[in-house]
Protein backbone atom coordinates (compact mmCIF):
# COMPACT_ATOMS: atom_id res chain seq x y z
CA UNK A 1 0.00 0.00 0.00
CA UNK A 2 1.09 3.55 -0.70
CA UNK A 3 -0.41 6.94 0.12
CA UNK A 4 -1.15 9.22 -2.82
CA UNK A 5 -2.45 12.75 -3.16
CA UNK A 6 -6.00 12.25 -4.42
CA UNK A 7 -8.15 15.36 -3.83
CA UNK A 8 -6.70 18.84 -4.22
CA UNK A 9 -7.43 21.57 -1.68
CA UNK A 10 -9.89 23.54 -3.87
CA UNK A 11 -11.97 20.40 -4.43
CA UNK A 12 -12.02 19.63 -0.72
CA UNK A 13 -12.95 23.19 0.22
CA UNK A 14 -15.69 23.17 -2.40
CA UNK A 15 -17.14 19.95 -0.98
CA UNK A 16 -17.34 21.14 2.62
CA UNK A 17 -18.41 24.70 1.80
CA UNK A 18 -21.18 23.33 -0.40
CA UNK A 19 -22.33 21.03 2.39
CA UNK A 20 -22.43 23.96 4.85
CA UNK A 21 -24.18 26.25 2.36
CA UNK A 22 -26.86 23.68 1.48
CA UNK A 23 -27.44 22.97 5.18
CA UNK A 24 -27.71 26.69 5.92
CA UNK A 25 -30.07 27.18 3.00
CA UNK A 26 -32.40 24.39 4.12
CA UNK A 27 -32.37 25.50 7.77
CA UNK A 28 -32.95 29.18 6.98
CA UNK A 29 -35.90 28.49 4.66
CA UNK A 30 -37.45 26.30 7.36
CA UNK A 31 -37.13 29.12 9.91
CA UNK A 32 -38.58 31.68 7.47
CA UNK A 33 -39.15 35.31 8.48
CA UNK A 34 -35.99 37.40 8.64
CA UNK A 35 -33.95 34.24 8.06
CA UNK A 36 -34.92 34.48 4.39
CA UNK A 37 -32.16 37.10 4.03
CA UNK A 38 -29.70 34.37 4.94
CA UNK A 39 -31.49 31.94 2.65
CA UNK A 40 -30.72 34.25 -0.25
CA UNK A 41 -27.10 34.62 0.84
CA UNK A 42 -26.64 30.88 1.06
CA UNK A 43 -28.27 30.52 -2.36
CA UNK A 44 -25.85 33.00 -3.93
CA UNK A 45 -22.97 31.19 -2.25
CA UNK A 46 -24.15 27.94 -3.82
CA UNK A 47 -24.29 29.64 -7.24
CA UNK A 48 -20.69 30.73 -6.80
CA UNK A 49 -19.52 27.34 -5.57
CA UNK A 50 -21.20 25.44 -8.40
CA UNK A 51 -19.83 27.86 -10.99
CA UNK A 52 -16.37 27.33 -9.55
CA UNK A 53 -16.80 23.54 -9.66
CA UNK A 54 -17.92 23.58 -13.29
CA UNK A 55 -14.75 25.39 -14.29
CA UNK A 56 -12.57 23.36 -11.94
CA UNK A 57 -14.01 20.21 -13.51
CA UNK A 58 -12.27 21.28 -16.72
CA UNK A 59 -9.05 22.98 -15.57
CA UNK A 60 -8.59 21.42 -12.12
CA UNK A 61 -6.36 18.55 -11.05
CA UNK A 62 -6.65 14.99 -12.36
CA UNK A 63 -9.39 13.42 -10.26
CA UNK A 64 -11.50 16.59 -10.10
CA UNK A 65 -11.92 16.72 -13.88
CA UNK A 66 -15.23 15.61 -15.35
CA UNK A 67 -13.41 13.82 -18.16
CA UNK A 68 -11.68 11.72 -15.52
CA UNK A 69 -14.67 10.58 -13.49
CA UNK A 70 -17.82 10.86 -15.63
CA UNK A 71 -18.52 7.15 -16.16
CA UNK A 72 -18.94 5.39 -19.46
CA UNK A 73 -21.44 2.50 -19.75
CA UNK A 74 -18.58 0.01 -19.83
CA UNK A 75 -17.21 1.39 -16.54
CA UNK A 76 -20.62 1.14 -14.89
CA UNK A 77 -20.99 -2.46 -16.07
CA UNK A 78 -17.51 -3.34 -14.82
CA UNK A 79 -18.25 -1.77 -11.44
CA UNK A 80 -21.49 -3.71 -11.04
CA UNK A 81 -19.54 -6.92 -11.79
CA UNK A 82 -16.90 -5.99 -9.20
CA UNK A 83 -14.23 -5.58 -11.88
CA UNK A 84 -13.78 -1.80 -11.81
CA UNK A 85 -10.43 -0.43 -10.68
CA UNK A 86 -9.78 3.24 -10.40
CA UNK A 87 -9.22 6.22 -8.13
CA UNK A 88 -11.48 9.07 -7.21
CA UNK A 89 -15.21 8.63 -7.67
CA UNK A 90 -16.40 5.15 -8.59
CA UNK A 91 -18.93 5.04 -11.48
CA UNK A 92 -22.03 5.07 -9.24
CA UNK A 93 -20.51 7.75 -7.02
CA UNK A 94 -19.78 9.82 -10.13
CA UNK A 95 -23.42 9.57 -11.19
CA UNK A 96 -24.41 10.75 -7.71
CA UNK A 97 -22.07 13.74 -8.00
CA UNK A 98 -23.52 14.68 -11.39
CA UNK A 99 -27.07 14.38 -10.05
CA UNK A 100 -26.20 16.46 -6.98
CA UNK A 101 -24.56 19.23 -9.02
CA UNK A 102 -27.44 19.33 -11.49
CA UNK A 103 -30.17 19.33 -8.85
CA UNK A 104 -28.50 21.94 -6.67
CA UNK A 105 -27.81 24.08 -9.72
CA UNK A 106 -31.46 23.93 -10.74
CA UNK A 107 -32.55 24.75 -7.20
CA UNK A 108 -30.16 27.68 -6.90
CA UNK A 109 -31.10 29.18 -10.27
CA UNK A 110 -34.86 28.88 -9.72
CA UNK A 111 -34.42 30.48 -6.31
CA UNK A 112 -33.07 33.61 -7.99
CA UNK A 113 -36.50 34.17 -9.58
CA UNK A 114 -38.66 32.86 -6.72
CA UNK A 115 -41.00 34.79 -4.42
CA UNK A 116 -43.05 34.04 -1.34
CA UNK A 117 -45.55 36.74 -2.37
CA UNK A 118 -45.15 38.35 1.06
CA UNK A 119 -41.73 39.66 1.99
CA UNK A 120 -39.13 37.78 -0.07
CA UNK A 121 -38.22 38.12 -3.72
CA UNK A 122 -35.19 36.53 -5.35
CA UNK A 123 -32.51 38.89 -6.70
CA UNK A 124 -33.66 38.26 -10.31
CA UNK A 125 -37.37 38.44 -9.50
CA UNK A 126 -37.82 41.52 -11.71
CA UNK A 127 -36.26 39.81 -14.74
CA UNK A 128 -39.38 37.75 -15.56
CA UNK A 129 -43.14 38.24 -15.48
CA UNK A 130 -45.22 37.56 -12.38
CA UNK A 131 -46.72 34.45 -13.98
CA UNK A 132 -43.26 33.05 -14.53
CA UNK A 133 -42.36 33.98 -10.95
CA UNK A 134 -45.19 31.74 -9.76
CA UNK A 135 -44.19 28.86 -12.02
CA UNK A 136 -40.51 29.03 -11.10
CA UNK A 137 -41.37 29.32 -7.40
CA UNK A 138 -43.40 26.10 -7.62
CA UNK A 139 -40.43 24.35 -9.24
CA UNK A 140 -38.15 25.69 -6.52
CA UNK A 141 -40.37 24.35 -3.74
CA UNK A 142 -40.85 20.97 -5.39
CA UNK A 143 -37.14 20.40 -5.97
CA UNK A 144 -36.44 20.83 -2.26
CA UNK A 145 -37.85 17.36 -1.58
CA UNK A 146 -35.61 15.77 -4.20
CA UNK A 147 -32.63 17.42 -2.52
CA UNK A 148 -33.57 15.87 0.83
CA UNK A 149 -33.74 12.47 -0.85
CA UNK A 150 -30.42 12.84 -2.65
CA UNK A 151 -28.66 14.07 0.50
CA UNK A 152 -30.03 11.10 2.44
CA UNK A 153 -28.83 8.71 -0.28
CA UNK A 154 -25.41 10.37 -0.32
CA UNK A 155 -24.96 10.06 3.46
CA UNK A 156 -26.18 6.46 3.44
CA UNK A 157 -23.70 5.59 0.67
CA UNK A 158 -20.78 7.15 2.55
CA UNK A 159 -21.71 5.24 5.72
CA UNK A 160 -22.08 1.98 3.76
CA UNK A 161 -18.70 2.30 2.06
CA UNK A 162 -16.96 3.32 5.29
CA UNK A 163 -18.46 0.70 7.63
CA UNK A 164 -19.31 -2.22 5.32
CA UNK A 165 -16.83 -2.06 2.43
CA UNK A 166 -14.07 -0.60 4.64
CA UNK A 167 -13.37 2.12 2.11
CA UNK A 168 -13.18 5.38 4.05
CA UNK A 169 -14.48 8.13 1.76
CA UNK A 170 -14.45 10.86 4.40
CA UNK A 171 -10.77 10.92 5.37
CA UNK A 172 -9.45 11.60 1.83
CA UNK A 173 -11.92 14.49 1.48
CA UNK A 174 -10.34 15.97 4.62
CA UNK A 175 -6.65 15.18 4.19
CA UNK A 176 -6.57 14.87 0.41
CA UNK A 177 -4.63 11.61 0.62
CA UNK A 178 -5.64 7.97 0.24
CA UNK A 179 -3.88 4.65 0.77
CA UNK A 180 -3.96 2.61 -2.44
CA UNK A 181 -2.22 -0.39 -3.93
CA UNK A 182 -1.37 1.45 -7.14
CA UNK A 183 2.07 3.01 -7.72
CA UNK A 184 2.76 6.63 -6.93
CA UNK A 185 2.58 7.49 -10.63
CA UNK A 186 -1.18 7.83 -10.13
CA UNK A 187 -0.65 11.02 -8.12
CA UNK A 188 -2.92 13.84 -9.23
CA UNK A 189 -1.58 16.46 -11.63
CA UNK A 190 -2.62 19.90 -12.84
CA UNK A 191 -4.90 22.46 -11.24
CA UNK A 192 -2.28 25.15 -10.66
CA UNK A 193 -2.62 28.78 -9.60
CA UNK A 194 -3.67 30.08 -13.01
CA UNK A 195 -6.49 27.53 -13.18
CA UNK A 196 -7.56 28.47 -9.66
CA UNK A 197 -7.64 32.19 -10.45
CA UNK A 198 -9.71 31.55 -13.59
CA UNK A 199 -12.21 29.39 -11.68
CA UNK A 200 -12.53 31.94 -8.87
CA UNK A 201 -13.01 34.77 -11.38
CA UNK A 202 -15.81 32.89 -13.14
CA UNK A 203 -17.43 32.16 -9.78
CA UNK A 204 -17.29 35.84 -8.82
CA UNK A 205 -18.86 36.93 -12.12
CA UNK A 206 -21.59 34.30 -11.71
CA UNK A 207 -22.49 35.60 -8.24
CA UNK A 208 -22.54 39.18 -9.53
CA UNK A 209 -24.90 38.23 -12.35
CA UNK A 210 -27.07 36.11 -10.04
CA UNK A 211 -27.38 39.04 -7.65
CA UNK A 212 -28.86 41.22 -10.39
CA UNK A 213 -25.65 42.85 -11.54
CA UNK A 214 -26.99 43.61 -15.02
CA UNK A 215 -30.54 44.53 -14.02
CA UNK A 216 -31.48 48.22 -13.96
CA UNK A 217 -32.13 49.62 -10.49
CA UNK A 218 -35.73 49.32 -9.29
CA UNK A 219 -38.05 52.26 -9.86
CA UNK A 220 -38.27 54.60 -6.85
CA UNK A 221 -41.54 54.54 -4.90
CA UNK A 222 -44.08 57.24 -5.77
CA UNK A 223 -43.78 60.41 -3.68
CA UNK A 224 -45.93 60.71 -0.60
CA UNK A 225 -48.20 63.67 -1.26
CA UNK A 226 -49.75 63.49 2.19
CA UNK A 227 -53.30 62.91 0.89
Amino acid sequence: MTSISLWDLPTRLFHWLLALSVTGSLVSVSLGGTWMVWHERFGLTIVGLLSFRLVWGVVGSTHARFFEFVPRPTAIAAYLKGEWQGLGHNPLGALSVIAMLGLLGFQAVTGLFATDAIAFNGPLYRAVSSSWNDIITSWHKLTEWFIYGLIGLHIASVVFYTLVKKDNLIAPMITGRKAVSKPASYEREGGGWIALVVALAVAGIAVWLANGGVLPPPSPPPPDLGW
